[in-house]
């Protein structure tokens, strides 16, 4: 255990989607942040980004149980190992207990909210205009598919992160000196549109799940969680990378964190209003004790690798170019491909399914009674 702890700050926001505005959709991606009261650690972010498709109409409900359920799971998983902490048996107990034990949580928690919020006759009239009668026959077989989801998460201990993701969006590990690495391996299933999901039926063996020490250079110095919507919005992953490197940058000057929290909505709006037109969401949690004001003579050093193989003093408003994507032609063009198989655990050829032109009616909300029959 180190005796000096580190210090680490949280940043986040969300933001609804350009084209979901225009479509009279809500919000369907969710951020939690979870510090204990009276503890600086762990802290734990949690995001997720609630499907687009005509058959997730209750995504916005599955991806708030999905962080609550996710920051519930990782901080007690956590707290029966404190004073105690052995990397190689949080990883080895992790990666496997953590996955069903979510994922059982989560399911448990729709299941209830189903039974207090029955689908309606509208919800189902809406999903037949848009994707037929047989959308309504595989929503009666497989109710969570209405509530299907990613998840993204990750904990700070003092002397470890921990990892967890579900599906797509991003996790970030930029260095002190502007390196960017990815810390779980890439998903070779996650292709063009296609996601993981926690609505599959053996969603708990499709999580990517990773322990990383913090010792000395290793450490990073920030870590950003984002939903895919963001790096959509890019023209390329490098200019993703850059913007998780331009932002360490920003909160090395004086009263960066101000300016980021401040900023970070507007930012992620023009965001999503000139890339993907899609919910975009961000996270950031970082170390104020290593960062340093940018030497602009030496630029940064961006690896898009994984660790697996191992600005100024005022900033206003305006948002840094290069935060901002390359505009797209049409950010109404957005599809998301959801791989459903109802026996067994293998993957079948997904229907694709366009996102932004549908309108969404979602159910009445019974989150708080939701929450406390799972817990």
């Amino acid at each position: 255990m180190t005796t000096n702890q580190i210090e680490w700050r949280i940043i986040g926001e969300t933001v609804p989607g350009a084209s979901h505005i225009r479509a009279g959709i809500p919000n369907q991606d969710a951020i939690l942040q979870v510090r204990e009261s009276g503890r600086s650690l762990p802290i734990i972010l949690s995001v997720a980004d609630g499907h687009g498709s005509p058959k997730c109409f209750r995504s916005d409900y599955g991806s708030r149980f999905a962080v609550k359920k996710s920051a519930q799971i990782v901080g007690e998983f956590l707290d029966e190992r404190r004073g105690n902490f052995d990397l190689t048996e949080i990883e080895n107990r992790g990666k496997d207990y953590l996955p069903k034990e979510f994922v059982k949580k989560w399911r448990k928690t729709v299941e209830y909210h189903l039974k207090n919020n029955p689908f309606t006759d509208e919800e189902f009239k809406k999903l037949e205009e848009k994707s037929g009668a047989n959308a309504r026959k595989l929503i009666e077989e497989n109710p969570l598919l209405a509530y299907g989801t990613t998840s993204l998460t990750v904990a700070m201990e003092e002397d470890f992160v921990l990892y967890l993701q579900l599906g797509d969006g991003d996790i970030l590990n930029v260095s002190e000196t502007g390196k960017v690495m990815k810390p779980l391996p890439e998903d070779a299933r996650l292709l063009a549109n296609e996601t993981t999901s926690m609505c599959l039926p053996k969603a708990e063996s499709d999580f990517r799940f990773s322990v990383q020490k913090i010792s000395g250079a290793q450490s990073p110095a920030l870590v950003l969680l984002s939903t895919d919507g963001y790096l959509n919005s890019f023209s390329d992953e490098a200019g993703f990378f850059q913007a998780g490197t331009d932002i360490l940058n920003m909160l090395a000057a004086e009263n960066g964190f101000d300016a980021v929290n401040e900023n970070l909505k507007a930012w992620l709006e023009e965001a999503t209003q000139m890339g993907s037109g899609d919910d975009c969401t961000v996270g950031i949690i970082y170390r104020p004790d290593v960062l340093k004001k940018p030497d602009t003579a030496e630029g940064s050093e961006i690896a898009a690798e994984s660790s697996v193989k191992s600005q100024t003093e005022e900033v206003t408003a305006e948002t840094p170019t290069s935060l901002l994507p390359v505009s797209t032609e049409n950010p109404d063009d957005v599809t998301v491909t959801i791989t459903i198989k109802k026996d067994k655990n293998k993957i079948s050829a997904p229907p694709t399914v366009t996102v932004n032109n549908s309108a969404q009616e979602s159910a009445k909300s019974a989150d708080k009674n939701a929450e406390k029959e799972s817990e």
